[in-house]
């Protein structure tokens, strides 16, 4: 039998599934599996016990698919699921491990830009001794800026990209303005990320999501912010150690083509809370759940 599926519910009608998730979690139940609604808001909230609420006693261990969950959410809803007799397939620090850069650069060093971080809460830009400190681990030139989760690609000049790392004040106001828009939802901390330049293929997605399920790649879509739904096939040899050294179930790699011609690791994440491109079959993510 599939492992059961946790969806979301709609915030307007809880025994159903959020409307985003809602054509892939009817393509669970066509694909033969079976799904519980647990309530995103009240698990945000700090109640884990409403959360579960609607989710069946001894149901044993399921998958979860829905919005982002920070880290320590994560546990307590994991925690409150234990009290009903179930669990989530993916553990708490196996959750952390893909969801937070800290927890996935060492695996993929090799693969992936150069990242130095510094934790810090919402609201709290590091001092520029500290930002200069960050930077000075990085190669000189320019960087982007993100926290453990997030960037703000959409403020690229005023709180994502800084050109030089060398310029102190640049650095202080960028970090600053992405401090400033990130607001509560700030995760974990600072990062600076060496920056790289990518192939722009007007024809393609810029950046390809590649669904990773025990450590073999079994989806490539583009990624959801893409406007091209085009996905050509990446080159994932050197990339695959690095997944498995992870050694998470399910995960997602953002890739993209540098100008080199290498496939580099844009950004990785637990396969549970990454969006799906909305040209995309739900069907092909729903057959990885149930095991299709």
């Amino acid at each position: 039998m599939p492992a059961p599926v946790l969806y979301c519910c709609d915030p307007l009608n809880p025994r159903r599934a959020d409307e985003h998730f809602a054509d892939e979690a009817r393509e669970v139940r066509a694909a033969g599996g079976d799904i519980a609604l647990i309530d995103h808001d009240a698990l945000l909230q700090g109640n884990a016990e409403l959360a579960v609420a609607r989710v069946p006693e001894g149901l044993g261990a399921a998958w979860y698919r829905g919005w982002m969950i920070p880290a320590v959410q994560y546990a307590d809803l994991n925690a409150a699921l234990l009290r009903r007799g179930s669990s989530l397939i993916v553990g708490p620090d196996r959750y952390r491990a893909a969801h937070e850069l800290p927890g996935w650069y060492e695996a993929f060093t090799d693969v992936t830009p150069a990242s130095a971080w510094q934790p810090t809460g919402p609201g709290q830009a590091p001092p520029l001794a500290q930002l200069s400190a960050l930077a000075a681990q990085l190669p000189s030139g320019a960087a982007i800026v993100k926290d453990y989760v997030k960037s703000r690609k959409d403020a690229w000049d005023q709180a994502c990209y800084i050109p030089d790392l060398g310029d102190r004040r640049q650095l202080q106001r960028i970090v600053g303005r992405f401090v400033e828009l990130q607001a509560e939802f700030l995760a974990g901390g600072i990062v600076l990320r060496a920056y790289e330049s990518f192939v722009k293929d007007v024809t393609a997605a810029p950046e390809l999501r590649v669904w990773w399920l025990d450590s073999e790649p079994r989806l490539i879509t583009p990624h959801p912010d893409s406007r091209s739904t085009r996905a050509p096939a990446p080159e994932l040899d050197h990339i695959t150690p690095a997944v498995r050294g992870l050694g998470c179930r399910f995960v997602t790699t953002d890739v993209a083509l540098r100008e080199d011609g290498m496939w580099r690791v844009v950004e990785v994440g637990d396969g549970q809370v990454s969006d799906l491109h909305t040209a995309c079959d739900p069907a092909a993510l729903a057959a990885l759940l149930v095991g299709r």
